[in-house]
């Protein structure tokens, strides 16, 4: 199985509440849509400071992390993102890598927007294709 990304929508998720508040209007919501890979080994979202940015997060906290060559690093969380993907979304945090470093879809996102990584079609996709189903157990 090769590398998979995958459009992902990033929204401000403040803006978003202040938007269904009518505080702001829908065309004020901070968003972007970029390609991120799909990486069912890293946790949460990561996102760069180049988005952080763009999108007017804050940063809410620090949080040691490990990299792939199992490197060590504190890294920023920022937050909240409002994350969607085909018609899904979850709200969360995420980790801050430096520059313009590749962003990344974790497994906490894509379990919270019920999607999975199809081996034989190399791409994300939709485990309940009816609509999100939360496992309880």
């Amino acid at each position: 199985m090769g590398m998979i990304h995958a459009n992902i929508q990033l929204l401000n998720g403040d803006d978003v509440v202040f938007a269904r508040r009518n505080v702001i209007g829908e065309d004020e919501i901070r968003q972007i849509e970029i390609s991120m890979l799909v990486d069912s080994g890293a946790i949460m979202l990561t996102i760069n400071e180049e988005i952080r940015k763009a999108l007017g997060l804050e940063i809410i906290d620090y949080r040691p992390s490990q990299l792939a060559a199992w490197k060590s690093i504190e890294l920023p969380v920022a937050g909240t993102l409002e994350v969607r993907y085909e018609g899904r979304f979850c709200t969360t945090n995420a980790l801050v890598l430096p520059d313009d470093s590749e962003p990344l879809l974790g497994a906490i996102p894509m379990e919270e927007m019920d999607l999975w990584i199809h081996p034989a079609r190399n791409m994300l996709t939709a485990v309940h294709p009816e609509g999100p189903v939360m496992s309880l157990k």
